[in-house]
């Protein structure tokens, strides 16, 4: 299972750097850069992108993880005693 998740994690990094890349570039060129400002910007772009969507792939991994396990070991849930209404 680890492996087919860092499978999918590689393409999840790669289409985030793509997408960084494209939005860097757009906005380079969009406001007028030369070519070699708006590969620089894209390249920082594509690793930044690709950087938070690596971490936020490892959040939504996780909480994914933390859903399996309670399904499969529910907690009992406690009875819970309410307290009597104060009398006034």
């Amino acid at each position: 299972m680890l492996n087919v998740i860092q499978k999918h994690m590689k393409s999840f990094m790669i289409l985030g750097s793509v997408v960084g890349f494209l939005i860097g570039a757009g906005f380079s060129l969009a406001g007028g850069c030369p070519w070699s400002t708006a590969l620089w910007r894209a390249s920082v772009a594509a690793l930044l992108v690709a950087l938070l969507v690596r971490w936020w792939g490892r959040v939504w991994l996780q909480g994914l993880r933390e859903a399996i396990e309670q399904r499969r070991h529910p907690r009992p849930i406690s009875p819970v005693n309410p307290k009597p209404a104060a009398k006034i």
